[in-house]
């Protein structure tokens, strides 16, 4: 699979866009993460063009490119999963953004191809002076091996969760 395949694939869920209304459809794994980043005006500017640029995903070791960036709404990313040419493809595509004086991010879902279905959003937060990296997403296995996966593949997720904030953080200092 490859980038420029992307733009004729569908989402492989239903429910586009509910992490703007912080929803989770029946049937699906919620994960919430929220972790303070740092202080001040440079620290929420910093973050957040990280968070838009995929460098924030980068920095983390998630494997991606995209065809847009700052990430807008229609940009198509793919990531990978695994260790080199055995590495798994994570195809999706952003559904929402938002830019706001106190909130800047996307969220993304997932397309045909994905081992997961669902969507994941990612926020930079400024409440007064502080700053905060808040991820929610919502997921159910869309493959015969994540569904043998089961809990396993959730710790990975709150994993990797923790580490997009530990990046971010320091990105952002």
């Amino acid at each position: 699979m490859k980038l420029a395949d992307l733009g004729g694939l569908r989402f492989n869920y239903d429910v586009v866009g509910s992490t703007r209304q912080d929803a989770t459809p029946v049937g699906y794994h919620r994960l919430e993460h929220r972790e303070p980043i740092g202080r001040g005006d440079e620290v929420f500017r910093r973050a957040g063009d990280a968070l838009m640029s995929w460098k924030m995903h980068s920095a983390a070791g998630v494997r991606i490119m995209a065809t847009d960036s700052p990430a807008v709404i229609g940009t198509n990313s793919l990531g990978r999963v695994g260790v080199g040419s055995l590495g798994l493809p994570v195809p999706c595509r952003v559904v929402w953004t938002v830019d706001e004086p106190d909130r800047i991010g996307f969220a993304y879902g997932t397309l045909s191809g994905h081992p997961e279905a669902g969507e994941e959003s990612f926020l930079v937060i400024r409440e007064g002076d502080e700053v905060f990296f808040r991820l929610l997403a919502y997921s159910r296995p869309a493959t015969w091996y994540t569904r043998l996966g089961g809990p396993a593949g959730r710790r990975v997720q709150a994993f990797v969760a923790h580490r997009y904030a530990t990046t971010l953080r320091r990105l952002a200092r």
